[in-house]
């Protein structure tokens, strides 16, 4: 085999991976060029990820340095978006659901004392969202506590809140629905006053800002995902981050086998003290690298998937102005539609960074639900519920343990009313204005 000319056996490592990095920018340059929009032919998706040549320089990269759990790669990720959110400390994993889990496990360690979740206590959230922001509260034992949202942004209602804390309350548990924040400063407050844990599950919010402030960063702990529909992609994969420095270490535990050792993958003796510690009942001086405090799964992700990460990160800024100047251009297109549907609207003193643009037909829009998203599928227009709608009318929710403070009147028509259609960073003008004609063809209005 000859590369440009050379020999294989007179070529370096290093200028044969100089020569293929070459070919990926030849063959990026042809697989991502732009496509037309066709309207009535071209599928517009609700989310997608978008990639070009860094990524996959990132990524043959990655595969050619052989290292297929975490390494440089991850390492300069997780540092560079820790940066990026203004933590101090960002571990991956291996999905946002992952994270979530993660992020509540720690809460439930016995290292944190009296402050720890146990079974039996109380986590207050809502039913209107992603199960698995809930999911991890029900698998441990504990009872989720669900208040009603406001339908103008999709959030929980903050108001409700306070009834719904009792001695057994330990924690809130809230997405930031849609990348649009909630009431961050109300929340805050009441887990001060009431000595309770926050954990802001981010995954469809990374950017967004609450005065000023990226989200996840008021709680103790918060959660990303990047799969290929959220604001950055690794395929599969996401991430917890804190400024506590406890919670940290707890949740790398249980993110790698529940195992107390600290060490990086291929690293061994960080903490000096591998063959001298007492742990537990084990005989004096057991490998640190197997003693176990928690009961732990391994939710890591390969250096390949930080590989893609870390390009996307890149982007981020790009693409979450293209988000957001998709959702105003939208939003104004829709105008016309007052009559028909309720448009969202940003938590006061927020910037979001939407992950969709939600909208929830009015009880007088003469039409079913249904009808509308057979209507624009037909017509190439993808679009997705609000998630679960209401957890509690869920097949799996059957027997499982909850509690609702008031009614979940706004979850219900959530359920029955809502949806989201695409705003992400590949569609232009063209493509929403074409979603926004179609609304306008299906409830009769010409403008």
């Amino acid at each position: 085999m000859q590369i440009r000319g050379q020999k294989k056996e007179n070529m370096s490592l290093e200028t044969i991976r100089e020569e293929i990095a070459k070919l990926v920018t030849q063959y990026a340059e042809e697989a991502y060029k732009p496509k037309p929009f066709e309207a009535g032919k071209t599928v517009i998706p609700p989310s997608g990820k978008v990639i070009g040549e860094q990524e996959l320089q990132n990524m043959v990269a990655a595969s050619l340095d052989a290292w297929l759990t975490t390494g440089r790669f991850n390492a300069a990720f997780e540092k560079k978006l820790a940066d990026f959110l203004g933590v101090k400390y960002c571990i991956t994993v291996n999905s946002g659901s992952s994270a979530n889990l993660v992020a509540f496990s720690a809460l439930t360690s016995p290292k944190l004392g009296d402050r720890a979740i146990k079974k039996g206590d109380e986590v207050i959230g809502v039913a209107a969202g992603f199960p698995t922001t809930v999911n991890p509260i029900v698998q441990f034992g504990a009872i989720p506590v669900f208040v009603d949202v406001d339908l103008h942004t999709h959030n929980v209602n903050a108001d409700l809140i306070e009834q719904a804390i009792t001695p057994k309350t330990k924690a809130i548990m809230l997405a930031h629905t849609l990348g649009n924040p909630f009431n961050l400063e109300k929340i805050k407050a009441l887990c001060e006053k009431y000595n309770l844990w926050l954990v802001e599950d981010c995954c469809d919010a990374l950017g967004a800002t609450y005065n000023g402030q990226k989200v996840g960063t008021f709680g103790d702990i918060a959660t990303l995902s990047f799969y290929p529909a959220h604001h950055i992609t690794m395929g599969e994969g996401g991430a917890v981050f804190t400024n506590n420095p406890e919670l940290k270490t707890i949740a790398e535990s249980f993110r790698d086998w529940g195992r107390d050792c600290y060490c990086a993958p291929g690293c061994d003796n960080t903490c000096n003290c591998r063959f001298s510690q007492q742990h537990g009942d084990l005989p004096f001086g057991y490998d640190h690298k197997y003693v176990y405090s928690h009961l732990g799964y391994n939710l890591k992700i390969s250096d390949m998937q930080a590989a893609c990460g870390l390009a996307q990160l890149d982007r981020v800024e790009e693409f979450i102005e293209k988000r957001r100047k998709n959702f105003a251009y939208l939003k104004e297109r829709l105008q016309t539609l007052t009559d028909f549907l309720y448009l969202p609207e940003a938590t006061p003193n927020s910037n979001p960074s939407w992950f969709g643009f939600p909208i929830t037909l009015k009880e007088d829009a003469g039409t079913a639900r249904v009808d509308l998203l057979r209507f624009l599928d037909q017509h190439k227009i993808g679009t997705r519920l609000l998630f679960a709608g209401n957890l509690t009318k869920q097949p799996y929710f059957k027997g499982v343990e909850y509690r609702v403070v008031g009614d979940l009147t706004n979850t219900d028509i959530t359920m029955n009313q809502t949806f989201w259609v695409g705003i992400y960073p590949a569609l232009g003008e063209e493509q929403l204005d074409y979603i926004a004609e179609k609304l306008e063809e299906y409830f009769g209005v010409n403008f």
